[in-house]
């Protein structure tokens, strides 16, 4: 479980063809000097596992349905991608509960720079309109967002000049795509719903 506070960006340095899947080494300065092989890592928002250790960074394997679920599928060197390590019982939850089950990868539609930050509208994904709210969390490329507004097409979240600037985002350009996931605890109130009915 992850929180949506994104902690560091790491660089995708090695893709190599497994089978099915692909194996991808990401490295960073410092981010992965007290894991091991077998922790878990949100990477843009999808939880991965560890498997091995460069001398700067970790290498995980992206399987089929990671790769069918997010834009990994055109993952090239060189990108930028979010990272955070899985919450300890100890930490503070200091954005929303994100299981790093990627449902869907959407389309940016627009990206309009404010005053103090930036505004970025997003596809609305087919069979996840009933869990996008306006006010209600969402995570993309792993980040805790607020949805500020929903229409029919579309959706759209601020983001703040911090978070552009440690993320991904920033290097994200109109007609790209980001990862998301929808609040589980929405899933949770419809399942709740359905068995009163």
């Amino acid at each position: 479980m992850f929180t949506g506070l994104i902690q560091e960006t790491g660089e995708v340095t090695e893709i190599k063809e497994a089978g099915e899947g692909k194996r991808v080494v990401i490295e960073t300065e410092r981010f992965f000097d007290d894991d091991s092989e077998g922790d878990s890592i949100s990477v843009s928002g999808a939880c991965l596992t560890i498997e091995d250790f460069s001398e700067t960074g970790a290498e995980f394997f992206l399987a089929e349905e990671t790769l069918e679920k997010t834009w990994f599928s055109d993952l090239s060197e060189g990108q930028k991608v979010n990272l955070e390590k899985a919450l300890r019982a100890q930490d503070r939850m200091g954005g929303h509960i994100v299981q790093g089950h990627i449902e869907a990868y959407v389309e940016i539609t627009d990206i309009e720079e404010l005053e103090e930050g930036w505004n970025m509208s997003f596809r609305m994904p087919e069979g996840l309109e009933n869990y996008i709210v306006k006010k209600g969390f969402i995570a993309v490329e792993g980040i805790s967002l607020t949805v500020t507004e929903v229409k029919e097409e579309s959706f759209s979240v601020t983001i703040i000049p911090e978070t552009w600037k440690e993320t991904n985002l920033s290097d994200k350009e109109e007609g790209g795509f980001v990862n998301i996931e929808t609040d589980v605890m929405a899933r949770y109130a419809e399942k709740m719903t359905e068995n009163r009915e």
